[in-house]
Parts: C-alpha cells; sequence; structure tokens
C-alpha cells in the first residue's frame, strides 16, 4: 500500500473511488436526493480543480487505486475508500496520512462527517461541533461538521 499525490492522469480513478463509494453505502443512510446531491457535490470540475491544486492524493495497493483523501489547508475532505477495501486498514493508514499533513502546519484538523463516517471518526478523536440539514433535491441531507486537536493527535502516535 501506498499513498502518492494524484495528478489529473489519476482523475478517473478519485472519480471512481468517489462516485462508487457512494453509490454503493449511501442509499442506505440517505434518502436517494441526498446520495444525488453528494454525487453532484463531488463532480468532474471540482475533481479536477482540486488535483490541479496539489489537494489530491489517492492510496494504492499494489498499484490499484483504493481510495482517495483531498486535503484543503486543515480541512480533510472527498475521503472514500472502495466498498471492496474497506475492514483492511485502509481508512485508517489514509486518515493517518492527511492528518500528519494538516497537523505539520495546523493545530486543528476539520472535517465534514456524513452519517455512516460519524462513529468512524468519532472512534479516531474527532468531536461533533455543528449539525447540518440541508434541501437536497426535495430530500434531506443531515451532516456533522467534526474536529479533532492536535494534542489528541500526538497523545495517539
Amino acid at each position: 500500500m501506498e499513498i502518492i499525490k494524484a495528478d489529473i492522469s489519476f482523475f478517473e480513478a478519485v472519480k471512481r473511488i468517489t462516485h462508487d463509494t457512494i453509490n454503493a453505502v449511501y442509499p442506505h443512510y440517505y434518502p436517494d436526493g441526498a446520495v444525488r446531491f453528494f454525487l453532484d457535490y463531488h463532480n468532474k470540475d471540482s475533481i479536477i480543480n482540486d488535483i490541479e491544486a496539489g489537494k489530491v492524493f489517492i492510496l494504492l495497493d499494489d498499484g490499484v487505486p483504493a481510495g482517495t483523501v483531498t486535503i484543503n489547508a486543515n480541512d480533510i475532505g472527498r475521503f472514500f475508500v472502495l466498498p471492496e477495501y474497506q475492514g483492511r486498514g485502509f481508512g485508517s493508514k489514509l486518515l493517518r496520512f492527511a492528518e500528519n499533513i494538516v497537523f505539520s502546519e495546523y493545530d486543528e484538523a476539520v472535517l465534514s462527517s456524513s452519517f455512516p463516517a460519524k462513529q468512524i471518526y468519532l472512534s479516531k478523536g474527532y468531536v461533533p461541533t455543528d449539525y447540518h440539514i440541508l434541501d437536497a433535491f426535495g430530500d434531506h441531507l443531515c451532516f456533522d461538521n467534526m474536529k479533532k486537536k492536535k494534542e489528541v493527535f500526538e497523545r495517539e502516535t
């Protein structure tokens, strides 16, 4: 397993990881409008812009793209691991990688947590800061903003 900065040649892989994971996992937790919102939010232009800005990383398992994360200052986003790779520690390694980058410059990491990921983030030392409900194509999308302090991260290492 290795994690590398994604260049534009990885656009399709980042999009596939993101959309395949949303389509496989989110319908179990969210109504159709919310799933559509997530897919639209992680659109071609936003992914390309983030790759070109050097914010996107990809996790490779024996050269095969299996996960992705986007780091924008101290914000960890677009964090997805394909369902067939989940439960093998790849998500923990990818999150730790992102946190190492964030905490090398900031005292706090922030992220927005989907409902299926909230328990994972809680177990990794994140705490909710606020809760949001958005209108999403006629449905509701609920999510938490969460944060983790550098001191918590340092105690874990």
